[in-house]
């Protein structure tokens, strides 16, 4: 039923912000095209300099990332020149393609209050044909996302195909990326026709085939079966999968099926050649230095959010 059970791992972006690393894991480098995958928040404890928090203008390539939140707000900024305020039930849905820089800035201290901030960041890795596309960026509104409700249930489709749902979140290979909130006694399935499925529980308590799995944990399901989830208390759930790609390299920020193009990469941050935002150019993240292995090994571990 169960093929693994992922538990997030703390994971320091800057100075003041920490999260929970779901993915990579070096047991599971991917589920279906997701490759990345952070949980942020609630941020209880707000800096005495909220800059502290900020994601500073950084690269990527190879992927797209996606920003989804379940309070507070944060600012993107990119080298398209876009910038946009991102709220709950939103969806930033940045194309990194052949190389873009973004930062992510933490801008009003009434959307930190009260332990508001929480998100989730995934990076969903793009098919070899796309790897090399154009940078592109959309902000999704919460009336294009739909929503399903029933007894005990409530679930917002966020990208893909699920449950019959669909929208205009433009994704580039077969998968589904859905925010699930169950009350107590509540049962939830997956959905069916993907062979890599997951449940990222960041709130509650649910039961799986009589075993309980509380926040932080992603159940990975095996192929083929169809599990049932039973929600113990009031849950939140992130379900997310889809068609598998092949084998991706990932160093830092980087995505790429090829170890060349993460060394070309390097080059291109390093020396400048991947632009940076220009409402946001005074300062960004150096290239950490690389002490360990050959790109694609994972190390150093991404820093970004998204």
């Amino acid at each position: 039923m169960l093929d693994q059970v992922i538990d997030a791992r703390q994971a320091a972006l800057s100075p003041g912000f920490e999260v929970r690393r779901i993915l990579p894991y070096r047991l599971r480098r991917m589920l279906g095209p997701f490759i990345f995958m952070d949980h942020a928040g609630p941020v209880s404890s707000v800096p005495e300099k909220l800059s502290e928090l900020d994601v500073l203008p950084h690269p990527h390539i190879g992927l797209s990332t996606v920003s989804y939140l379940f309070g507070g707000q944060v600012t993107h900024r990119d080298s398209l020149g876009v910038e946009q305020i991102i709220r709950p039930g939103e969806v930033n849905w940045m194309t990194a393609g052949s190389g873009i820089a973004h930062s992510e800035r933490f801008e009003d201290p009434a959307a930190l209050a009260g332990g508001a901030l929480e998100m989730i960041q995934t990076w969903v890795a793009l098919p070899e044909k796309d790897e090399e596309s154009a940078p592109a960026f959309s902000n999704y509104q919460p009336h294009e996302l739909p929503i399903f409700t029933d007894a005990g249930v409530w679930m917002r489709l966020i990208a893909g195909d699920a449950f019959g749902l669909r929208n205009e979140v433009k994704t580039h290979s077969p998968l589904f990326y859905l925010h699930v909130i169950l009350q107590p006694g509540a049962r939830f399935g997956l959905p069916r026709g993907y062979p890599e499925r997951g449940a990222y529980v960041a709130k509650g308590l649910v039961e799986v085939n009589g075993r309980m799995y509380g926040p932080g944990q992603l159940l990975v399901f095996t192929p083929g079966l169809d599990p049932v989830l039973v929600a113990r208390e009031a849950s939140t759930l992130m379900l997310l999968g889809g068609e598998p790609l092949g084998e991706r390299y990932i160093w830092w920020n980087f995505v790429s099926s090829r170890k060349d193009r993460i060394e070309q990469a390097k080059a291109d941050w390093q020396a400048g050649r991947i632009l940076l935002p220009p409402t946001d150019n005074a300062e960004f993240v150096p290239l950490p230095q690389d002490k360990t292995r050959p790109a694609g090994t994972g190390s150093p571990p991404p820093q970004a959010l998204s």
